[in-house]
């Protein structure tokens, strides 16, 4: 009776301890961000001729949605899948559908994980999102590069400071389909917290060059990097972004987004440049986060209009945005 007694609870044990693993397995999350925003210029006009800088979203003046993001993802084992759903102003200005991302993976060992799908570009300091981002508006940089990738990679963590990543794409931010065969590639070489990025796609953006990365100059304050270069037969961009950020208390940093952007172009004997600075100030109230932020545009030609409807060739304005992240 005892020796039964004893294969039952072995039995018993084995069983519920292999359930705990099959449950451990399986990982389920679901998180999220909505977005909404004021916007008014200072020195242009706000009403059918308004006027925004040329780079990505909130560029709408008065009262306007940034986005929906819900992301839902499933991980049992050594593979797993995302979904990454957007819905509104911004995340049509990004992605040509309501997926931003779409991917499986499979982690084929411990530091070599293998994706395929849709995911964001591994280029450049920002991202679509606005919770991924300390300034509310985007740069010069991030709105002239790739948004998204579709296609296959394989990230390999070769140390604990330097990973790796090689990867096959379709045309830069074509989804769907390739319409004529052709593909890109890419690399990251990763140290650190310190990011090389290449990127060559001869039907699209052409070959890019982008280094991200930043370092602690005290414990609460950050400088943020970036410098990109890119060039499409004789057609392309480069420039430098920095990014200093200042925490001077729990709840609120403030944030200075300083950057050069020079196009490129055979056909133009002067190539037009700009210089941006912003300056955002971020509070956040549990997972809610105000953010004012005061630009200031000036370019080296007259792009932009002043309240009487002149060219001129600077830009004031001033955003205030609202981040709930779940």
């Amino acid at each position: 009776m005892k020796q039964l007694f004893t294969l039952v609870v072995l039995f018993a044990t084995t069983f519920l301890f292999a359930q705990e693993a099959e449950t451990t397995e399986k990982k389920f999350s679901f998180e999220g961000s909505v977005d909404a925003y004021y916007r008014a210029n200072f020195t242009a006009p706000n009403d059918t001729n308004q006027i925004a800088p040329a780079t990505s979203f909130a560029d709408t003046a008065g009262f306007s949605l940034g986005m929906g993001n819900i992301i839902a993802s499933y991980e049992k084992g050594k593979a797993g899948a995302v979904a990454d759903l957007v819905f509104g102003p911004r995340g049509e200005a990004a992605s040509a559908t309501v997926l931003n991302q779409l991917f499986a993976f499979y982690n084929i060992s411990e530091n070599t994980k293998l994706t395929i799908g849709k995911f964001n570009t591994f280029l450049g300091y920002e991202v679509i999102s606005p919770v991924g981002n300390f300034n509310y508006s985007t740069s010069y940089l991030f709105s002239n590069g790739p948004f998204s990738h579709t296609g296959l990679k394989v990230d390999f963590t070769l140390s604990e400071d330097l990973s790796l990543m090689l990867g096959v794409f379709n045309q830069t931010d074509v989804t769907e389909f390739n319409p004529d065969g052709s593909y890109a590639i890419g690399a990251q070489l990763g140290y650190d917290g310190q990011f090389l990025n290449l990127l060559y796609d001869d039907a699209g953006l052409g070959f890019e060059v982008d280094y991200t990365g930043g370092f602690d100059a005290t414990e609460d304050f950050f400088i943020g990097i970036n410098a990109a270069y890119a060039d499409n037969d004789g057609e392309g961009f480069y420039g430098v972004d920095l990014y200093p950020q200042y925490a001077l208390s729990e709840t609120f940093s403030l944030g200075l987004r300083g950057e050069f952007f020079q196009t490129q172009s055979e056909a133009i004997d002067d190539d037009p440049s700009v210089i941006a600075f912003t300056l955002t100030g971020s509070y956040a109230v549990d997972d809610l986060i105000i953010k004012p932020e005061f630009r200031f545009d000036s370019g080296s030609e007259d792009i932009f209009i002043d309240t009487d409807l002149m060219a001129t060739k600077s830009l004031g304005s001033f955003v205030v945005a609202a981040i709930y992240k779940f």
